[in-house]
């Protein structure tokens, strides 16, 4: 049988808000009185404008360390909207401000936990995109601080409000194809390389630099942009595995139904195939080893052959798919599997490959968290803080085992690998997928990493090295504080 599934929240209309779009709106906006709920948009360039899009209804101001963005923004906003809103340069002083009482957050991902723990602390709920975090302890810290100041917290994991994938991972987890065997996550993303300066890039003078770096290190930077290439350095981004892999990410270990990160995991993987300004993997494979079922990542941003290089159009156009996931998730069972392709789609088939259910159709994150903030209920939210961290220390972990990692040969690679036959066939892949875009494994530096051994509940390592990289020393005026609960008698 198959179910089709078109179903939206009620409250989407209502709550999320106009588009910034039509005179029709923009008069309607005109004759609104002042929301109930003040929101402020804190990084406005990229994504943040999804964000104004989504709330403006409830937005009173928006917030940039580029003064060109913000001025662009707020003018957009209040030519198309007729209403006049607040601007700041500075999160810090918007936090403060008792005319707003709650920020949704699009920033770079190294300031996500800095600037919204400073709004759980001043009062101010919080929708904080993907990542959550930049590193495994500072998520922990916002999940303590939105406990301790009983904050409503969402994480952009957009997905989790989709009718169809909530469908999707009840029907999986009810065990209608038996148990779960494994699940793979895909990001066959098309990523070409970001250049290289010879000389540090100048950064423009409408960007206060330091406070964008906040608490990263405050470093010359070798790219051509300053803006979204920030992805690719380790100093301020997670690679693509924290980028768009974190969607797919959550999703897996979503149906998977984990709650803590996993016990072990492994990267293999590197920056692969060019050479530019980035340091993060653009060819990675991740084995998160849980005990009920393994979680394996996929990263490519390489096409599908070294000819689908020739362009900037055929690379985009050329990438790889895994049994139907490209940009997505392949759940395993013992009767069947679950492929989900989209962040609003699935579709199950039995053990003979035969499609038996399908969801179609999303619903609306930003809509759900208003919700939640003005019931004041956070057991509403669909991504709530807590999911937020979970999945992006899956990514962060990933990442710090290729970090402490070493070169090696592929002999070496496939020993490490040992007898895990599903880890070995990912190898196997991405070396065949290497191969096609004229890559020879065995002359090319692919990092083996350090095997990541972890507690799940206290998400710590006996390990120095590890330990010190769950977490960065932050810049002085920028340190994330420390809100670990005190351990139960002392």
């Amino acid at each position: 049988m198959i179910i089709k599934r078109r179903q939206f929240l009620a409250s989407t209309t209502a709550a999320a808000g106009i588009a910034l779009t039509g005179k029709a709106h923009a008069q309607k906006a005109a004759t609104q009185k002042s929301p109930d709920l003040r929101v402020a948009v804190i990084g406005v360039r990229g994504r943040g404008k999804s964000h104004i899009n989504g709330l403006a209804r409830n937005v009173v101001a928006l917030c940039d360390v580029d003064a060109k963005i913000l001025d662009d923004r707020v003018t957009q906003f209040e030519d198309k909207t007729s209403r006049k809103i607040q601007r700041f340069t500075d999160f810090r002083k918007l936090v403060e401000s008792d005319e707003i009482d709650a920020v949704s957050i699009a920033t770079p991902n190294h300031t996500h936990c800095m600037i919204a723990i400073a709004a759980c602390a001043a009062g101010k709920d919080v929708y904080c995109e993907k990542p959550i975090s930049h590193n495994v302890w500072e998520g922990r810290q916002l999940v303590n601080a939105a406990r301790k100041h009983d904050r409503i917290v969402q994480c952009g994991t957009q997905s989790r409000s989709s009718p169809s994938l909530q469908e999707a991972v009840e029907f999986v987890r009810g065990g209608v194809l038996g148990k779960i065997q494994y699940a793979i996550g895909t990001c066959y993303k098309p990523r070409q390389p970001i250049g290289k300066l010879d000389k540090p890039l100048t950064i423009p003078a409408h960007v206060d630099y330091d406070l964008w770096c906040g608490p990263a290190e405050k470093a010359d930077l070798y790219r051509p942009k300053l803006h979204y290439d920030w992805h690719w350095d380790f100093n301020t981004g997670n690679g693509d595995t924290g980028n768009q892999g974190i969607h797919q990410m959550d999703i897996a270990r979503w149906f998977l139904g984990e709650q803590t990160v996993a016990p072990r995991t492994l990267s293999i993987g590197g920056r692969i195939g060019y050479e530019d300004a980035g340091n993060t993997p653009n060819t990675q494979i991740v084995l998160h080893d849980y005990e009920a079922a393994p979680l394996i990542f996929e990263t490519r941003g390489l096409p599908t052959s070294k000819k689908a290089q020739a362009s900037a159009s055929k690379w985009r156009s050329s990438m790889d798919s895994y049994r139907g996931s490209q940009i997505g998730v392949l759940v395993q069972c013992e009767e069947g599997h679950v492929v989900i392709p989209t962040y609003t789609s699935a579709t199950a088939y039995d053990a003979d490959g035969k499609e038996i259910n399908t969801w179609t159709e999303g619903g609306n994150h930003f809509a759900n968290w208003l919700q939640a903030v003005k019931q004041r209920d956070r057991s509403l939210l669909n991504a709530e803080v807590l999911e937020g961290h979970l999945s992006s220390a899956l990514c962060h972990v990933g990442n710090v085992s290729h970090r402490l990692g070493k070169p090696a040969t592929s002999d070496k690679i496939q020993a490490a690998i040992g007898d895990n036959k599903l880890f070995g066939d990912s190898f196997k892949r991405m070396a065949n997928h290497l191969s096609k875009n004229e890559i020879d494994i065995a002359s090319t530096t692919i990092t083996l990493g350090a095997d990541v051994v972890l507690n799940p509940e206290t998400e710590s390592s006996e390990v120095e090295e590890v330990a010190m990289m769950l977490r960065r020393k932050c810049r002085t005026g920028f340190e994330i504080p420390d809100l670990s609960p005190e351990p139960v008698g002392s």
